[in-house]
């Protein structure tokens, strides 16, 4: 963080940012800091730890290795919700932008419960019809964009990319309750996800209202992803990516898993956001398309360590 503050246009040494972080600075030091650079770098950091709980909370209710928010069509209802309202509703208060993105990540989830309930909602089938209702919102939010007005199809574009280029300490503000609140609800569940790894019958077995903490955990997740997406755009592969970093380092426990899952998402975005400021300067490239360009090849890697596995 102390590096990442000090690096843009104008550099500042580690010590002289970490002195200006402390109120201890250069005056010109803490105004680039904390007027331009740290609004920026918290909510890339909160981004991150909401895409990757998200992740994984999704890979323990499916037991799919491949799940997340981004695949399964979430992260797609939230963004037509979301393209609209910047679309053609631009007035609209940024504070409103969550609730919207929440509504539309709800419905997308409501559908996929839906038409996966047979006797239950199973998690092949919840999997399986999220990743064709994510390509029907690909095209709607294809279609808002087409008739949307110049101006602000150019605004919806840039959003689509993924980037926490226009944060502000209001959007961080307006952000944070809904990450800490939702994040702690992530860990406070993380147990059931533990005993949801054993299979439907075990679980019920042993006491767990299988479909009723499913249900919950997966509207964590919605919240998660969908208030994360309201703010930056829909930055792909930080939910599939890092829960898979972190079960190499604590194991399948998600009492561990999950927080750590948090840390290294955070760091994921809030690196691939110093890429895109710093490497192509004086251009500011979103960072989705850093998280993109990584996400992908470890996709295949997962893949193909799958089919090795069968």
């Amino acid at each position: 963080m102390i590096v990442s503050v000090g690096l843009g246009e104008m550099k500042i040494p580690p010590l002289q940012a970490g002195l200006a972080l402390l109120g201890m600075g250069n005056p010109s030091d803490e105004v680039i800091i904390y007027t331009l650079r740290l609004p920026r770098l918290l909510m890339a950091l909160l981004v991150g730890a909401s895409l990757a709980a998200s992740g994984a909370i999704l890979q323990g209710v499916m037991r799919n290795p491949l799940s997340s928010p981004d695949i399964i069509g979430i992260t797609g209802g939230a963004s037509v919700v979301t393209i609209f309202f910047i679309a053609f509703l631009p007035q609209v208060a940024t504070s409103w932008l969550p609730i919207a993105s929440f509504v539309g990540g709800s419905i997308t989830a409501l559908l996929i419960y839906s038409l996966a309930w047979k006797k239950g909602a199973s998690p092949l089938r919840i999997l399986l019809i999220g990743v064709g209702l994510n390509a029907a919102a690909n095209g709607l939010t294809t279609l808002l964009l087409i008739l949307s007005p110049l101006y602000s199809a150019n605004e919806a574009m840039v959003w689509l990319t993924g980037s926490v280029y226009s944060s502000s300490w209001n959007s961080v503000l307006t952000f944070l309750p809904w990450a800490l609140s939702l994040l702690a609800l992530s860990y406070f569940f993380s147990r059931h996800l533990n005993a949801q790894q054993m299979g439907d019958e075990i679980a019920t077995g042993i006491g767990q209202s299988v479909q009723w903490y499913r249900l919950i955990t997966i509207l964590v997740s919605i919240g998660l992803a969908s208030s994360a997406v309201a703010f930056s755009g829909p930055i792909a592969f930080v939910g599939l990516m890092a829960p898979h970093i972190a079960r190499m380092i604590t194991g399948p426990s998600f009492g561990r898993l999950l927080p750590i899952a948090s840390l290294i998402g955070a760091l994921i975005v809030m690196c691939a956001d110093l890429i895109a400021r710093t490497a192509f300067s004086p251009l500011d490239l979103p960072a989705g398309l850093f998280t993109a360009v990584l996400g992908a090849p470890f996709l295949i890697f997962l893949l193909y360590r799958s089919g090795s596995k069968t």
